[in-house]
């Protein structure tokens, strides 16, 4: 356990900002993608209702578009980041197993199919690095505040 701690004190300290700004960019993309998936939501039902999974089509369509939305907030600015990529993999598993591959690689609509791997290549990564430096998370690290705010109440 003590060697685990010290490799993650490792790459705390040895962690590229770069890394960051690919997070943040993942983190708008996924957001983009939910503003597109609410702004149309019909087209969104009715790929879900075309899948073999058609009768929770309308619960699917709305659970793909808020998680799109809040995940890709919480990516982006680095808020609970694991939590929130723990949302989106069954989303992008469903996406590129039951929807993009069906039209395979070569495809007309191939390129959403690539766009589909390389997120979830992206959120698995940063499942198992983190947040980053430049992150909510990091900054409550660093920052703790109080936790019995009660007390500098009754201190007052």
């Amino acid at each position: 356990m003590n060697s685990i701690l010290r490799i993650e004190e490792w790459g705390d300290r040895h962690h590229p900002k770069w890394l960051d700004v690919l997070r943040i960019l993942l983190g708008l993309t996924i957001l983009a993608k939910g503003y597109y998936f609410v702004s149309n939501t019909a087209g969104l039902q009715e790929m879900i209702a075309n899948s073999r999974f058609g009768q929770v089509s309308f619960l699917l369509a709305h659970y793909v578009a808020f998680a799109h939305l809040i995940g890709g907030i919480l990516i982006a600015v680095g808020l609970i980041t694991r939590i929130a990529i723990l949302f989106q993999l069954p989303v992008l598993i469903g996406a590129v197993v039951f929807f993009n591959a069906q039209h395979g690689f070569y495809s007309a609509n191939s390129t959403e199919l690539w766009l589909s791997l390389i997120i979830l290549f992206l959120l698995v990564f940063f499942l198992v690095e983190g947040s980053g430096p430049w992150s909510i998370d990091e900054y409550m690290k660093k920052h703790p505040e109080k936790e019995d705010w009660e007390e500098e109440l009754k201190k007052e």
